[in-house]
């Protein structure tokens, strides 16, 4: 699908639909539109009458342009009210366009927008990554197509100029998302520890990036008990996957990235039981899906600042060899840790993670985890958590996730509820009571970050969606990769 950005209007394009954004406002036809409006004969009026179009956020309208136009179809698009429109506005009317133009069969699509707060490249990377996000479809482990409708080939934006830049930026950063959608919705006897690090290794390869896969033996060297203690179980063994990124000259600083890479939890002999949701724990390894899908964006995009990628890749089974409730484990910074709950998993195996990352003495890491039912219970589906030890860069990444239209809410560390954790028989248990359960996981992993600005993602919630929503398909939605973009190049 080929998107380009152009300085042709509404008045002169010919094509299939031209998508045309309207505010909540009055919806008035002014300037282009007005006049767009008297060469179609009045269409757009008569389509706003007939529909009951108000320009409402997420509305549309669409109608067939007669009197052998060269515009096929009209769709009328609502962006809400003026002063609130966002970029994530922009994204969403440009998905609903793009599904709408494959719904009509058409192969190419104009689309004109006002532009945001007078930024036309955001704009225009804005309305490229919701077009492209929602053009994509999953079919891999399907042996027909259920999409019937044809593929739109060529995409316009009108009256914007040359934008490439923007639109490559957009490419860069959808391409992350899709490979992050696409480990998380591949089932877990397709996407494993062992394809965590071959996808890995490939990004490397491909973008002349460092990389360094431990192996078990590496980790057992480096006493990473915790991690290991939870790959036991598995016949698969274990990755520590850790990519670099460095910029040509002197970076403007150094950060990490650590996601928890469960690519199945079993919940080990804490086993989950019927309506446990299971059959959905290949998402658990969503965490370490956005930091490769981060990776592969960043690499593409090149910011003057060092990252490293970093995941601990297993999978939390049950075997004779399996990790029993009541053992005591040793973390690599020489915590103890009592197992009261082997479906606690993901903190164990991002404990030793974030010990190893803490040593390559980056200014900041942020890590990010589908670890907690109770964050989903206290924020919902769309919603990650965010806990942070630092405030500069919790507000670093809440603007991230703004400007990506990934909801984040800051949570509260209170360091008081780590009393819920603690052990009669070693420093600390691996959960603590039921109330507050999204902040005594946060309290766990703080214990493996001494003094680092640290910032801990819980999203849960938000790297599935049962059904359609804005861009992203039912499925995997890619959620984090482009906040942690967004984080790094700013």
């Amino acid at each position: 699908m080929d998107v380009r950005a152009t300085d042709t209007s509404c008045l002169n394009w010919a094509g299939d639909i031209l998508a045309l954004g309207l505010f909540e406002d009055g919806v008035e036809l002014t300037g282009d539109l007005a006049t767009l409006d008297e060469k179609l004969a009045g269409t757009l009026k008569e389509l706003m009458a007939e529909a009951d179009f108000k320009g409402k956020e997420g509305s549309s309208a669409l109608a067939r342009v007669g009197g052998g136009s060269a515009i096929r179809k009209v769709l009328l698009v609502g962006l809400g009210k003026p002063d609130s429109l966002k970029l994530e506005s922009l994204r969403r009317a440009a998905a609903l366009s793009m599904r709408q133009a494959k719904k009509e069969k058409g192969k190419t699509l104009a689309i004109q927008f006002p532009v945001w707060n007078s930024q036309t490249e955001a704009t225009v990377q804005a309305i490229a990554e919701g077009a492209e996000l929602a053009a994509y479809q999953d079919t891999r482990f399907k042996s027909e197509s259920e999409d019937k409708n044809s593929q739109i080939e060529q995409i316009e934006i009108l009256g914007v100029g040359d934008q490439s830049a923007a639109i490559q930026r957009a490419r860069q950063i959808c391409s992350g998302v899709i490979l992050a959608r696409e480990l998380v919705a591949a089932p877990p006897n397709v996407v494993t520890s062992l394809t965590m690090a071959e996808t890995a290794e490939a990004i490397a390869q491909e973008h002349g990036l460092e990389i360094e896969i431990l192996e078990q033996e590496d980790c057992e060297k480096l006493g990473m008990g915790a991690f290991l203690g939870v790959a036991r179980a598995s016949d698969i063994p274990p990755k520590f996957i850790h990519i670099t990124y460095k910029p040509n000259g002197t970076p403007r600083r150094k950060v990490a990235i650590v996601g928890k890479g469960l690519t199945f939890d079993s919940g080990g002999l804490n086993i989950k039981g019927a309506g446990s949701g299971i059959e959905m724990m290949k998402t658990d390894m969503g965490g370490a899906a956005a930091t490769l899908g981060a990776a592969k964006a960043i690499a593409q995009i090149k910011p003057d600042v060092e990252v490293h990628f970093i995941s601990a890749a297993t999978e939390n089974m049950i075997s004779g060899r399996a990790l029993r409730p009541g053992d005591v484990l040793t973390a690599s910074n020489g915590k103890t840790i009592e197992v009261n709950n082997t479906d606690a998993e993901g903190r164990l195996t991002l404990a030793d993670a974030l010990v190893f990352t803490e040593k390559l003495g980056v200014d900041a890491i942020v890590d990010l985890a589908t670890l907690t039912g109770a964050c989903v219970v206290a924020l919902g589906d769309d919603i990650a958590g965010l806990w942070s030890s630092d405030d500069t860069l919790a507000a670093e990444l809440l603007n991230a996730a703004e400007s990506a239209g990934e909801k984040l809410w800051q949570m509260p560390m209170e360091e008081k509820y780590f009393d819920g954790l603690k052990s009669m028989i070693a420093d600390m248990k691996n959960t603590g009571p039921r109330p507050g359960g999204s902040i005594t996981a946060a309290l766990f992993l703080k214990q493996f970050v001494k003094e680092t600005p640290w910032a801990h993602l819980d999203v849960a919630g938000p790297v599935w969606a049962d059904k359609e929503n804005g861009y992203n398909s039912a499925g995997a939605t890619g959620y984090g990769v482009r906040t942690l973009v967004n984080w790094v190049v700013a």
